[in-house]
């Protein structure tokens, strides 16, 4: 019986554990998603700033303002 009792615990804390699991496989998947979702951004950001360089750079040629 106390094998028995002991299997049974067992058996419990490996539910327990899938169970944990499966949550940190759920928050995982947001994760990254969301950084993911920075990513894209960032690369949309990094874009707008290297057209404001260039329209920068072409407004400082025009008014000869080139260092």
């Amino acid at each position: 019986n106390t094998a028995l009792n002991d299997l049974l615990a067992m058996r419990g804390d490996m539910a327990k554990m899938a169970d944990a699991m499966r949550d940190m496989s759920v928050e995982m998947r947001a994760l990254r998603q969301h950084l993911s979702g920075v990513v894209t951004l960032q690369e949309h950001d990094h874009g707008d700033l290297a057209s404001i360089k260039a329209r920068l750079e072409r407004i400082e040629r025009r008014l000869d303002l080139v260092d």
